[in-house]
Order: C-alpha cells, then sequence, then structure tokens
C-alpha cells in the first residue's frame, strides 16, 4: 500500500471497526443499513459489515451507487430518490456514519433489538442512549473511539493488517492534497460531496 492509502486506516478504519463489530455487536446474517456508505467510515463499514457476514444496503448520492456496489453493498439507495426509513425495511443495524438522521427517524425502520449507530456526538444522541438503555428493546449508541487505550487500537491496527492483505478491505482516496493545500483540501471536504478519504500529502527523504 502507498502512505496515503495506509494513512486512511488507524482513524476512520478502526472507526468503522469500532463501531461495526464492537458497538454494533454484529452477527452473520443481520442486515446491516450504512448511512452515507460512500463518506470515509462509510466505506470501510460497508467492507467490514460484509467481512463479518452482514447483508448490507448503502444509502449514497446518484454519483456513488456504483462505487458503493463495488465495495461489496448487497443494495443501494439513492437519497436523492429514495427515503429507506418509508421503505418499510427493516434492519438489525443502522450505522449513520455522517450524522444526517437520528434515532427517532430511524427508530421504525429498526427491529426488535436493533441498534442505531451515529458518529457524531450531540446531546440529543447522548440522552437517547441513556433512554434506550433503561427503556424500549431498540438502542441508540455512540462511541468515542479515539479515546480507547493503546493496546486496544493496537490490537485493531494488527486486525486491520490482516484484512488488507488478505484483500478484504481497501482504502478509498478520493484527492490527495499537499501540504501547503491543506486550506483547500478542508474546503473541499466541508462541501459534503467527498468519496472516501481526501489525505494530505508530504516529501519524503529516504536515508539509510
Amino acid at each position: 500500500m502507498s502512505y496515503d492509502e495506509v494513512v486512511a486506516i488507524p482513524f476512520m478504519g478502526l472507526c468503522a471497526l469500532v463501531f461495526v463489530r464492537d458497538r454494533g455487536n454484529i452477527q452473520g446474517g443481520q442486515k446491516v443499513l450504512i448511512y452515507g456508505a460512500s463518506g470515509a467510515v462509510g466505506t470501510f463499514a460497508v467492507q467490514l459489515a460484509k467481512f463479518f457476514g452482514a447483508e448490507v444496503t448503502g444509502v449514497c448520492s446518484t454519483t456513488n451507487l456504483e462505487m458503493v456496489k463495488s465495495l461489496g453493498a448487497d443494495k443501494v439507495i439513492d437519497y436523492t430518490k429514495d427515503d429507506f426509513t418509508k421503505s418499510g425495511q427493516t434492519y438489525d443495524i443502522i450505522f449513520d456514519t455522517v450524522g444526517k438522521s437520528s434515532f427517532s427517524l430511524c427508530k421504525g425502520s429498526l427491529k426488535q433489538k436493533g441498534v442505531y449507530l451515529s458518529t457524531v456526538p450531540t446531546l440529543a444522541i447522548y440522552l437517547q442512549m441513556l433512554w434506550t438503555s433503561i427503556f424500549g428493546s431498540k438502542r441508540a449508541i455512540i462511541a468515542q473511539t479515539d479515546l480507547r487505550p493503546a493496546s486496544a487500537r493496537t490490537k485493531d491496527l494488527l486486525f486491520g493488517k490482516e484484512l488488507i492483505e488478505a484483500g478484504k478491505i481497501k482504502a478509498v482516496i478520493d484527492r490527495r492534497y499537499p501540504l501547503e493545500q491543506i486550506a483547500e483540501a478542508h474546503r473541499y471536504i466541508e462541501k459534503g460531496h467527498k468519496k472516501g478519504n481526501v489525505v494530505i500529502t508530504m516529501e519524503h527523504n529516504y536515508r539509510s
């Protein structure tokens, strides 16, 4: 792998792993919906959910449908044309990787004992976590993946390395910017239309 492919793994890749495997407690045969499937976390989440044996539905825009399919999604939904919450389909896990939905909106699309996951820490989701941990069978969950101990992150990095070497996951890189164009990279990201990861590159001096 190139440096820019590798750099996407420790943060976005491990974030997706913790949510899908640990917080979602994914099991083979479950139905999983990934909202924001073409984003940095979403592209990893689709691949990891497939690796763990789930039937994966990816939600993204029209231009990204084929890319999400190529990552292994069994079904794709174009959010510009269809609202998955009104389709009548239910899922074991709904993972919102971009913070564009809510537990209340998605609750009707969750199976009994279904789990709603969100990467965006808001007051609403924290209150829903507390409420659903006490009442009801459907749960809302968030995780601070960057606060885990180094030993856990190291273990997951080694696991990710094995998946990469086995060809089970790959990093999706949209654009690469040199360090001096980092402001332009942020402007592009803030438009909200990137595919996978945007990487800042630096020159490397190789010396023995």
